[in-house]
């Protein structure tokens, strides 16, 4: 499966912002979709993730709460809405696909497919 992420850009503190992952493939609906971040001069994060039927979903700690994430299968887009976004949310997000179930702190290493990032920046 191939992803595009897009969505990102410019917000406030406090403000919110919607990315999505398009996914191209006919097996879109046996992928457990990923959200991952990266901040400058940081490593790679986990922040959400939604199982095929969209039944399960999962969130880190940082995000829970103010982070909603959702798929649409017939349309092969999963999407991330970021409400009350905080100045530490700024980074480049990333979706990824893989056919394994990773509950808690899904490793980067054990994705199938990338999307190529979208730069979400919140000013204070």
């Amino acid at each position: 499966v191939q992803l595009q992420a897009s969505g990102g850009g410019l917000v406030q503190a406090g403000g919110s912002l919607s990315v999505s992952c398009a996914a191209s493939g006919r097996t879109f609906d046996r992928y457990i979709i990923y959200w991952f971040r990266q901040a400058p001069g940081k490593e790679r994060e986990f922040v959400a993730s939604i199982t095929w039927a969209g039944s399960s979903t999962y969130y880190a700690d940082s995000v829970k709460g103010r982070f909603t994430i959702s798929r649409d299968n017939a349309k092969n887009t999963v999407y991330l809405v970021l409400n009350s976004l905080k100045p530490e949310d700024t980074a480049v997000y990333y979706c990824a696909a893989s056919l394994m179930y990773y509950r808690a702190n899904p490793p980067p290493r054990g994705m199938d497919s990338w999307g190529q990032g979208t730069l979400v920046t919140v000013s204070s």
